[in-house]
């Protein structure tokens, strides 16, 4: 997933988190912590959050070779000296 579509379901979600709060506003139900800035923040989070996850598994797949395949294809190469 590239990083403008990551940026798109942010905001997305974002979206929709403030048109939760619009509709619970209409109907009297208030949490002082649900606010646009706590919103904000948590779009923030997901920003940074989503990536590092992404780039943590890349690093644990490439660590930790998770199928037989790999453990063959990483002795392999090391046999022809290409790794």
């Amino acid at each position: 997933m590239d990083a403008d579509r990551l940026k798109q379901y942010v905001a997305l979600f974002g979206g929709w988190l403030s048109a939760l709060l619009l509709y619970l506003g209409t109907l009297n139900v208030k949490f002082e912590w649900f606010d646009q800035d706590s919103i904000t923040a948590l779009e923030t989070l997901l920003m940074a959050t989503i990536p590092f996850a992404v780039a943590m598994y890349g690093v644990y797949k490439n660590s930790y070779r998770l199928s037989k395949k790999a453990k063959e294809q990483e002795e392999t190469l090391k046999r022809h000296g290409l790794k």
